[in-house]
């Protein structure tokens, strides 16, 4: 079963990149490497309970299981110790990584509160893109009864692009909402 988004980027995207950015091969055209999810939960550190919940979370929501993300180093300020559990994150590639593209353009994002489209500014220079999601109930299968506490999130998307306005275009066209 091919994915709807994926289909569309073979028989629609590529050709209409080529022709804009003026590709001799078909190799050339940016594509989406990887979507990394990751979830700071700060509290884990007075709750380890919290993690739990968030790992659980991560899961509903990306369909994989997340790993659990450590300290790097001790902040006393946070009483924080060095590989302590700090977050989640999970890596989404290939067909699990075009499901929840989709779902995040045509479902999640819609359901925003006062949504006005994405940032624009973004970009990273080397054509990725990174999105803050302030709470996790914009996804469908999270029940709203079920939360005990309003998560955010950081959704990084990773091309192959070797531009920030070939990276936008290929989002743009993979219909990502950005601001007018």
């Amino acid at each position: 079963m091919v994915n709807r988004l994926k289909e569309r980027y073979d028989k629609e995207i590529v050709p209409s990149l080529m022709e804009k950015f003026s590709y001799t091969s078909i190799m050339q055209a940016p594509k989406v490497d990887k979507i990394v999810i990751n979830m700071g939960v700060g509290d884990a550190v007075s709750n380890a309970k919290n993690l739990d919940e968030a790992v659980e979370e991560l899961t509903l929501i990306s369909g994989q299981k997340p790993v659990i993300t450590k300290a790097k180093k001790s902040i006393a300020g946070f009483r924080l110790r060095e590989g302590m559990p700090i977050g989640t994150k999970v890596t989404l590639r290939g067909q699990r990584m075009y499901d929840f593209l989709d779902k995040l353009v045509s479902v999640s994002l819609p359901r925003v509160r006062d949504f006005h489209g994405v940032s624009k500014r973004a970009f990273d220079g080397r054509g990725n893109y990174t999105l803050g999601i302030r709470e996790q109930l914009i996804f469908p299968e999270i029940d709203f009864d079920d939360v005990n506490k309003v998560r955010g999130m950081d959704v990084v998307i990773v091309t192959t692009a070797n531009s920030d306005e070939e990276s936008k275009e290929l989002l743009t066209q993979l219909g990502m909402p950005f601001a007018k």
